[in-house]
């Protein structure tokens, strides 16, 4: 393991962190506030980073060495974000700003405060801001910034990125990062104008502009977009959370002018039915406690909303029926597109599960013919497949794992099985004692840290953090 070469990639996303924080901290001097919580962790962000980033090292950089980095600086990440949470006094205790913190990096939305209202807005614009960040990935930003890691920013893209198959856009992978986080930021410029248009005043359109372009889900009103009470604001969060689900070099594809090509996405087209259908099963279900264009309303709204992995609310969908509430859970899994700023297992794995099982069932019908199995018209290899069932079985296998382990606070099964959905898959909210309306803080400090490991595993999608505590990644040959 090539230690010095890892801490220094961690040292360079540390300093940019740094960079990122001068704006909640303008924020708070804009509005009058105490700049203690961002001045007091900058100079430490800024000391550790230098520190780590003026380490010599050879060039020996291999794929655990970008699996062991990403998971590194995203640990190293949060810890460090969490300080301002810790010195604006807001927050009992550090695990609790630590899973803030995580929550904002990992775009899952989840948190322990029961009123956001009162927290200065620049600890509110950061708490959105983390989501902005962790939405394409701190690393990739940090290569778009700094494209000077040479040959290494290929195998810390694949750690990072979520998705099955993950592949540069142009030659260099320096520009693809500079191409993705050049849409990501104009998909959020036009989401704040539009927001703005419809209603929101400009804080919050920014703000909720940032949580929504890194599907995250931190909102700075105690009931969430409900809070609004605009159908006009409602629509467009629907879309812009939908928007952002999809997979961005599909948005690469079009503005190359190949729209064809990318409307032919068998993933795309497998999460547009998904959404479509999810939708109207919930709005019939619903229709009875809602009047006709509201339950269709509300119903696209949490739909988009949980298969997106961002997890604001219109309602508390914690009181729509039995059959609405276990359709949003399995939402909950299947989550949104590779590639995109979502979460969970992702719609293409999903999509290649289900192909992969019908090509079983051939097989045992027509054992002598020839069967593979192919995505958007190419056949996928065999260490592909192999991946993506791997990657399912562990995901559930650590779910279940962290459920037992959370168990130890004796909350309801639904509570307890929700909440690690939620956070595994980056959603947020989850049902009875963590749903819309409700928040983690009743979890003990080790839940807390169990969950803020589901956050950023599934953030990380398993190998990164599997490697970080594998022994043999620790060893020097």
């Amino acid at each position: 393991m090539n230690f010095k070469l890892v801490f220094r990639i961690t040292g360079k996303t540390l300093l940019v962190e740094a960079g990122a924080m001068l704006l909640p901290l303008a924020v708070g001097f804009l509005y009058g506030e105490d700049p203690a919580p961002f001045l007091y962790t900058l100079p430490l962000l800024v000391l550790v980073g230098a520190i780590f980033s003026v380490l010599k090292s050879d060039d020996h950089f291999f794929p655990r060495e970008g699996f062991f980095a990403v998971a590194l600086t995203w640990l190293l990440v949060a810890a460090f974000g969490a300080l301002p949470f810790y010195f604006s006094g807001y927050f009992e205790t550090y695990i609790d700003c630590f899973f803030e913190a995580v929550s904002g990096f990992t775009t899952t939305g989840a948190s322990i405060l029961t009123a956001v209202e009162p927290l200065p807005k620049g600890i509110l614009f950061w708490r959105s801001f983390m989501h902005w960040l962790g939405g394409m990935g701190v690393l990739v930003l940090t290569i778009a910034l700094l494209p000077n890691l040479g040959g290494r920013t290929l195998q810390l893209m694949k750690a990072e990125s979520p998705g099955p198959i993950v592949s540069k856009l142009v030659p260099k992978a320096s520009q693809s990062s500079k191409i993705l986080y050049s849409i990501y930021c104009g998909m959020t410029v036009i989401e704040i104008i539009v927001l703005h248009l419809v209603g929101m005043p400009w804080f919050d359109s920014i703000v909720n502009s940032f949580a929504i372009a890194g599907t995250g889900g931190f909102s700075i009103r105690n009931t969430s977009i409900a809070a609004y009470g605009s159908p006009a604001i409602e629509i467009a969060c629907t879309i812009f959370m939908l928007l952002f689900s999809i997979n961005f070099a599909l948005y690469f594809l079009v503005l190359c002018g190949k729209v064809k090509q990318a409307l032919r996405s068998d993933e795309l087209r497998f999460f547009l039915i998904v959404v479509v259908g999810s939708t109207a099963l919930i709005a019939i279900d619903i229709w009875p406690m809602y009047s006709g264009a509201d339950a269709i309303r509300h119903a696209a709204f949490q739909v988009s909303s949980i298969i997106s992995t961002t997890g604001f609310a219109s309602t508390n969908f914690d009181l729509w029926p039995e059959f609405s509430r276990f359709l949003l859970i399995l939402l909950m899994f299947i989550g949104a597109c590779a590639g995109s700023t979502g979460g969970a297992i992702k719609c293409s794995r999903l999509l290649l599960l289900l192909r992969s099982i019908r090509r079983e069932v051939r097989q045992v019908i027509h054992p002598r013919e020839v069967n593979v199995v192919k995505l958007d018209g190419q056949v996928v290899d065999e260490g592909n497949l192999r991946s993506v069932h791997i990657f399912i079985g562990a995901y559930m296998l650590i779910m279940l794992l962290a459920v037992l382990l959370v168990s130890l606070d004796d909350f309801s099964m639904v509570t307890n099985f929700s909440a690690v959905a939620s956070c595994i898959g980056n959603v947020g909210p989850g049902l009875e004692g963590v749903g819309p309306m409700s928040s983690y803080a009743a979890y003990s400090g080790f839940s807390k840290l169990v969950l803020s490991m589901c956050m950023i595993i599934g953030r990380l999608e398993l190998l990164p953090v599997m490697v970080l505590f594998s022994a043999n990644a620790w060893k020097r040959s």
